[in-house]
């Protein structure tokens, strides 16, 4: 397979780390990756890789410019951010690895969190940008307990995306986020830079209509119906809407979007914001078909490392998605049918191989 082992470079092991990513249903290990090519491939060497790695958002963008520039003039920009946790429990904590609350759990859950902001053209979603929390900077609470945070707010980390995707000439004429990012500040800067929001909308924000300061929740908005008012803090007039819907266990739920295009119906408003979920969908991609939390690594570099492997092999699936057509999970299931069909038949041959030399020995 390699006649050399010493002259593979760091491309290389890069494609076949992520390859391996996709391909492995257990622990991603560089034991694991080595077997897996023959010991072709030192695991000393998958390991310098994963130390030496320059593993950051340039990084991603490298890899995942040339696709985005293909794909640009397809259709309509959108540009979503989102964060996620990978749950390490028993993981040493440190700057990286710390204590954040989930939004699904409503609890405290100690991990990795992940920023992470996608542009999305038609079907195709590709990650452009992330940021990893890191905690380093220490405080005490009000119990007198020592804690940390982070330098740097997740809304803060999202301008800098949206900063980063304009400097880099992405184009995209939306940004969608849920209501943990749609701060003042965020409106503001994005309204500011000629681009269109919609965001998710706290019940209890301050918006001024018909001259009058009401809280959001007190409207009485039907569904499906827009108004535009000012929200406090922000200068432009909004567009908000509410949507209704009926939970899983029958109980009635509702979601307020905000918006500074005025064009929009409240339906159109809903109809884009549901683009947005497709985030969710990459985020349970690279848990389950990219290897995101099956690493053993223990440093911080290793591990941050990894991350942008598994963001890379998400970009891999998401190619193999457009010119196969077939979607990220049924591709993972179709190489763990192969895989198993292969083991089935080695073992068949063991098996007849113990046949035989039990015949042998009568």
């Amino acid at each position: 397979m390699f006649s050399i082992r010493m002259n593979m470079s760091q491309n290389k092991i890069l494609d076949l780390y992520t390859d391996y990513l996709i391909c492995t249903t257990g622990l991603a290990t560089a034991t694991g990756l080595s077997a897996s090519l023959d010991y072709h491939l030192s695991h000393d060497k998958v390991t310098r890789f994963l130390t030496k790695l320059k593993g950051d958002p340039k990084l991603l963008w490298a890899e995942v410019k040339p696709h985005v520039r293909k794909i640009e003039n397809t259709g309509i920009g959108y540009l979503i951010i989102d964060d996620t946790i990978e749950e390490k429990p028993y993981t040493d904590q440190s700057e990286l690895v710390n204590w954040h609350y989930s939004h699904s759990k409503h609890s405290q859950v100690k991990g990795i969190n992940i920023l992470s902001a996608l542009i999305r053209y038609g079907d195709v979603s590709l990650p452009i940008d992330y940021h990893l929390v890191t905690k380093s900077t220490s405080y005490t609470d009000k119990h007198g307990k020592t804690k940390y945070k982070s330098d740097i707010n997740k809304n803060e980390a999202a301008r800098n995306f949206i900063a980063t995707a304009k400097g880099n000439q992405i184009k995209f004429e939306y940004v969608l986020a849920d209501i943990w990012f749609s701060s003042s500040e965020n409106m503001d800067y994005i309204h500011t830079i000629g681009k269109k929001f919609i965001f998710g909308c706290k019940t209890n924000r301050l918006i001024r209509f018909d001259k009058i300061w009401h809280r959001l929740g007190h409207l009485p908005l039907a569904d499906g119906q827009v108004i535009h008012c000012y929200i406090k803090d922000v200068d432009f007039p909004v567009a908000i809407t509410k949507k209704e819907f009926i939970n899983e266990d029958l109980s009635t739920g509702e979601l307020y979007l905000i918006s500074n295009d005025l064009n929009l119906s409240g339906t159109e408003i809903y109809e884009i914001y549901q683009k947005r979920w497709i985030i969710e969908e990459y985020h349970k991609s690279i848990k389950q078909n990219a290897s995101l939390a099956k690493s053993p690594t223990k440093t911080s570099k290793t591990q941050a490392n990894h991350i942008v492997c598994s963001m890379l092999a998400f970009v891999k699936l998401e190619l193999l998605k457009i010119r196969s057509g077939i979607n990220h999970f049924a591709l993972k299931n179709m190489l763990f049918i192969n895989a198993t069909k292969a083991a089935i038949e080695q073992l068949q041959k063991y098996k007849l191989i113990q046949n035989w030399q039990n015949i042998q020995s009568c």
